[in-house]
């Protein structure tokens, strides 16, 4: 068990073991006042600017996360503190064989945590695992500081960074969904007394009164969600009607999705970070992959390290692009050397999804950064097959990404012999223009051999029977004549 100060290089910079400032301009030297006012009005004025929250971590390592220590949890949780805005003052995490029921941590670590308190003036203590009500109430009542988990940050987030109306509406679902058993701490305040003139007989506590409207409100958000995944649907459909192939850009938060798809598309399309959680709602752009060939390519939200089930029930009509999706990108940060548990979490979230068996291309980012990661000591990436290895922010590697993606997308394809009458033009030129075929003119259709996508496959099969059939009824009649 230890502390994370100042001069520890697993927290992000910012992330210091300090008191506050008492904010005495004497302690400078100097005042300062805004332009154009005198400093007998801006000794008055307010300031608005909203307060950072000192931010102090804790984590607890029971030994059952593979490849995961508390101590490099407790880093990429203080990265996602970093992202909401709050300023990391230190950090504690011990080694138990299982969470204290009643503290999350032991008595003589919470002993810790408030004499860390006094110390640093933390006014938010964030744990790495997701809290039972009966765990935050009680470390609130010993640090006399607001307590949230991993989940409830990772929520924030989401809130902070949603931009599309269904997006707020997920976040909105699950952010309800993760406080409704935990309305007990929030209102035992206001329940019912239990007796004294006019409180005898039926009535409803301030409790039962908030978990009912909670309950009513996500009623109707589910029921917006499912609108709105309607309505993406009928999008698809259109989509799939036009038979081009799709592909969902999948992987670890900030592994660089929106920066590749910026590049694959030429132009920024999607606003890119480097952050946790930089965007939240999904974007698809036609991808030109060469010879003609286009695909539908997909940024999707990012996946993390025990991520709330609430964020994958809620964004599930959002990911249902994973599971439609004809083949899956995977984006890997070679130059992170967790990349391999990072890719134990993609294939986890993916399984739920029903997604975890799909046709995948690995593309392994930010190979511009593995010399450097080398050079620190770290293990690069290794070459695997079925991978590329690419550099989203220079262009490096993008050409050969999509000539494997095109290969990728040809493999899925079908044998096709069929018999295409001339009326059916349109399907001629979507055939000459999406499949490698060949076509034989002939009196009185067109022969089609080659090899066509799956959906394209079935409208050919589907034309050519209608046809088999109308020239069995023309001999047919033509015998009875």
């Amino acid at each position: 068990m230890s502390a994370i100060c100042n001069d520890n290089p697993r927290l992000p910079a910012g992330a210091r073991w300090s008191t506050p400032a008492d904010g005495n301009s004497e302690a400078t030297g100097r005042s300062v006042q805004p332009f154009g006012y005198p400093a007998s009005v801006t000794k008055d004025m307010i300031d608005l600017t909203a307060p950072v929250e000192r931010a102090f971590l804790v984590a607890v390592d029971c030994g059952e996360d593979p490849g995961w220590t508390a101590e490099e949890s407790i880093a990429e949780l203080a990265s996602l503190a970093d992202t909401a805005g709050a300023e990391v003052v230190g950090a504690e995490w011990q080694n138990r064989r299982h969470v204290d029921p009643n503290w999350y941590v032991g008595k003589g670590k919470v002993d810790e945590l408030v004499a860390a308190k006094s110390e640093t003036a933390y006014t938010i203590l964030i744990a790495d695992d997701e809290l039972s009500p009966a765990q935050q109430r009680a470390l609130e009542e010993a640090v006399h500081a607001k307590v949230i988990d991993r989940s409830r940050l990772i929520l924030d987030i989401f809130a902070l960074h949603a931009q599309t109306h269904e997006g707020r509406l997920q976040v909105e679902l699950a952010q309800l969904e993760y406080q409704l058993p935990r309305l007990t701490r929030m209102w035992t305040h206001l329940s019912r007394t239990g007796g004294g003139i006019g409180t005898r007989g039926p009535g409803e506590s301030q409790l039962e009164t908030d978990r009912r409207l909670v309950r009513e409100r996500i009623k109707k958000l589910k029921e917006r969600v499912e609108q709105v995944a309607e309505q993406r649907r009928t999008a698809t459909r259109a989509r799939d009607r036009r038979l081009v192939p799709t592909v969902a850009i999948v992987g670890y938060t900030n592994a660089g999705k929106s920066t590749l798809l910026n590049a694959l598309v030429g132009s920024v399309v999607v606003k890119a970070e480097d952050r946790l959680f930089a965007t939240v709602d999904p974007t698809s752009r036609q991808v030109k992959l060469g010879e003609g060939q286009t695909a539908i390519v997909t940024d999707t939200v990012g996946f993390i390290h025990k991520l709330p089930h609430q964020l994958v029930d809620a964004f599930r009509a959002t990911l249902e692009e994973v599971t439609r999706a004809d083949v899956l990108l995977e984006i890997v940060d070679a130059s992170d050397r967790h990349f391999a548990e990072h890719r134990a979490t993609v294939q986890t979230v993916l399984e739920e999804l029903n997604a975890g068996d799909k046709p995948r291309l690995v593309a392994f980012n930010k190979a511009d950064l593995i010399e450097a990661a080398a050079r620190d000591g770290e293990t690069p990436a290794p070459a695997l097959a079925g991978t590329v290895l690419i550099s989203a922010a220079t262009g490096y590697g993008l050409e050969t990404l999509k000539a494997e993606l095109s290969a990728l997308l040809a493999s899925l394809w079908v044998d096709v012999d069929v018999a295409i009458p001339y009326r059916a033009g349109e399907l001629i030129a979507r055939v000459r223009e999406r499949g490698t075929v060949e076509l034989d003119y002939r009196p009185s259709d067109v022969r089609v051999r080659g090899r066509v996508s799956p959906p394209l496959a079935g409208e050919l099969e589907a034309v050519a029977a209608r046809h088999r059939e109308s020239l069995r009824n023309a001999d047919e009649l033509a015998r009875d004549l």
